[in-house]
C-alpha cells in the first residue's frame, strides 16, 4: 500500500476530513465526498477499495510512517 500514488485532490479531501474529525466538525457531506473519491480511485486504479482507504488514511494520518 505504501506505493499508491494518490491524486492531490483525494489527499486534500482526506486531510480536510481528518482535520474535521479532530475538531469534532465532520459533516456527512465531507465524509461522503471522501468515500466517493476513494471508490472512484479504487475503480479507476484497479486497487481494492479497502487498500485504497487504508493507504490514504495512513498517508494523511501517519506521514512519517510512509516516509520510512
Amino acid at each position: 500500500m505504501a506505493d499508491i500514488e494518490f491524486p492531490d485532490s483525494l489527499l486534500a479531501l482526506e486531510r480536510s476530513a481528518w482535520e474535521n474529525i479532530q475538531a469534532g466538525t465532520l459533516t456527512v457531506a465531507t465524509a461522503r465526498a471522501v468515500q466517493d473519491g476513494i471508490a472512484a480511485f479504487a475503480e479507476q486504479s484497479g486497487i481494492p477499495r479497502y487498500d485504497v482507504e487504508m493507504g490514504l488514511k495512513r498517508a494523511v494520518r501517519h506521514p512519517a510512517a510512509e516516509a520510512a
